[in-house]
């Protein structure tokens, strides 16, 4: 009975990743083509994803760079959509932009130098008067997409020589996935002394 329950859990440990990765795709390729209402299965995604490369295609130009720059000018003027607006174009751009806000990953010293807190240096300057020679630290959470900003004194603040989507994995899985211990040493690092922007 002990055998077959491991063999049981064996099964549950191959199957849920893959059942549940092939579930939120085709979740969300049938959301795109019914927002869309396209009838063949997966076209809709690829629609999206041609007009959003022809978008960005078309933002490049001089005459996109100034509609794309009114249509912003204009959002930013509207009274509580120009939060929501630059709320959610400071997060993506975060991720995805030139500016990336994720790519500083840092270890920070609990007070009594019991441990340490996994997360990401997001300004080496807060420009709030009263909190001079403290670093922004977003902490991620484990199994969840939250986090937590705080404000931590730069001493306490260690660089780490790793990938930022692998320190992101880390946390997120409970410290389960995301560091290969075969890596090689010749990781990119971001142990560049902060202050540097």
């Amino acid at each position: 009975m002990r055998t077959l329950l491991r063999y049981f859990a064996q099964g549950v440990l191959i199957a849920a990743p893959i059942v549940l990765t092939l579930y939120l795709v085709f979740t969300l390729v049938s959301a795109v083509d019914g927002f869309l209402h396209i009838p063949i299965p997966g076209l809709g995604l690829v629609v999206t994803l041609t007009l959003l490369t022809l978008l960005g295609f078309v933002a490049n130009s001089v005459i996109g760079t100034r509609l794309v720059a009114a249509a912003e000018g204009l959002l930013r003027r509207l009274p509580l959509v120009k939060i929501l607006y630059r709320a959610l174009k400071d997060l993506i751009g975060a991720f995805v932009g030139d500016r990336k806000g994720f790519d500083r990953p840092v270890a920070v010293q609990l007070p009594g130098g019991q441990g340490h807190v996994l997360g990401f240096a997001t300004r080496e300057v807060v420009p709030i008067p009263g909190f001079e020679g403290v670093v922004a630290v977003y902490f991620p959470q484990s199994y969840n997409f939250a986090g937590n900003l705080v404000l931590v004194p730069r001493a306490s603040v260690r660089p780490l020589s790793l990938r930022s989507s692998e320190l992101m994995s880390f946390i997120v899985s409970g410290g389960i996935a995301g560091l290969d211990p075969a890596r090689e040493s010749g990781v990119p690092a971001h142990d560049a002394a902060l202050g540097r922007g």
